[in-house]
């Protein structure tokens, strides 16, 4: 979600308009600008698809795992080519016998795209959209199941990076990554947006509210043999400004609120609608944090 203005027509008021607009956009993919002036999401201060940019421009061989509809690899893909173009390599001094100081940056390598790029995704409708719009950036897209074996020969990346995946498989992560390789990825915390979740759901029990805990996650990594080398969390401000966004937001997050429909929920959901209009924003918390690890060798 996003915290920009809504250039459009305004926005429908009644329930039943809002209602409605919510259950008919589409929702394959990751892209979230339909939210403009009607949800917005603090972002985390690590800047997830720059940092990600970064480390694409040092590898060779990369694999983003769940890619969803491949927002996010394009958008460090497009980057990387930018500054690619922007910034040609340059020798060093120690390079060129000069005995000046080299300007900062000048002896760094400029960033190139991998030589390799590929991509897994579960849900056909993204994989449909991840392909078309990586295919011209030279990235293979490939339908994997969420729960399947990575079908990948062991020791083929030295990177993997993933934002939000449903669940991290770290033994198949381990697999797949050469010795020395890195996995740098976002993911979803424990008890996002879980006001929203109990509002329809009722108190959730400590198993759940605990699900996808970075510590527990640490434990997961390092006991398939991964050194965690770098582990950030932040708790982020989300609102939601109409019941149209609600519902789309559920439809589009679908493990939130599983099998949610508007015709199940109707009551809650024209509740929440005074609510909001009687009160302001629905606030609510998404919790992110950044893993960094390493396999060694």
């Amino acid at each position: 979600m996003t915290s920009l203005p809504h250039p459009g027509p305004p926005h429908p008021t009644t329930f039943e308009d809002l209602v409605a607009e919510g259950a008919s956009v589409p929702t394959d993919g990751w892209d979230f600008s339909w939210f403009e002036g009607r949800a917005t999401e603090a972002r985390p201060s690590w800047g997830y698809a720059v940092s990600m940019a970064e480390r694409l421009g040092r590898a060779s061989a990369v694999l983003d795992v769940q890619t969803g509809g491949g927002e996010v690899l394009d958008f460090a893909l497009s980057r990387v080519a930018e500054e690619a173009t922007s910034r040609p390599a340059t020798e060093s001094a120690a390079e060129t016998g000069s005995k000046s100081e080299p300007q900062s940056g000048t002896d760094t390598p400029a960033p190139k795209p991998p030589l390799l790029t590929v991509a897994t995704e579960g849900w056909p409708p993204n994989v449909a959209k991840a392909t078309a719009l990586l295919r011209p950036r030279g990235v293979a897209v490939v339908a994997a199941a969420e729960d399947d074996p990575l079908p990948f020969a062991d020791g083929a990346f030295d990177l993997v990076v993933s934002r939000h995946p449903v669940r991290p498989h770290w033994a198949e992560i381990a697999r797949v990554l050469r010795p020395g390789g890195t996995y740098f990825a976002q993911h979803i915390g424990p008890n996002s947006v879980f006001e929203l979740v109990e509002y329809f759901l009722g108190p959730q029990p400590d198993g759940v509210r605990s699900a996808r805990h970075p510590d527990r996650e640490r434990a997961d990594a390092e006991a398939a043999g991964l050194d965690v080398v770098g582990l950030r969390a932040e708790r982020l401000r989300v609102e939601f400004h109409d019941i149209g966004a609600v519902v789309h937001f559920l439809r589009k997050v679908v493990w939130m609120v599983p099998g949610f429909t508007v015709e199940a929920y109707e009551p809650r959901l024209r509740e929440l609608h005074e609510r909001i209009r009687a009160d302001g924003p629905f606030v609510a918390h998404s919790t992110r944090h950044l893993f960094d690890a390493r396999k060694p060798g």
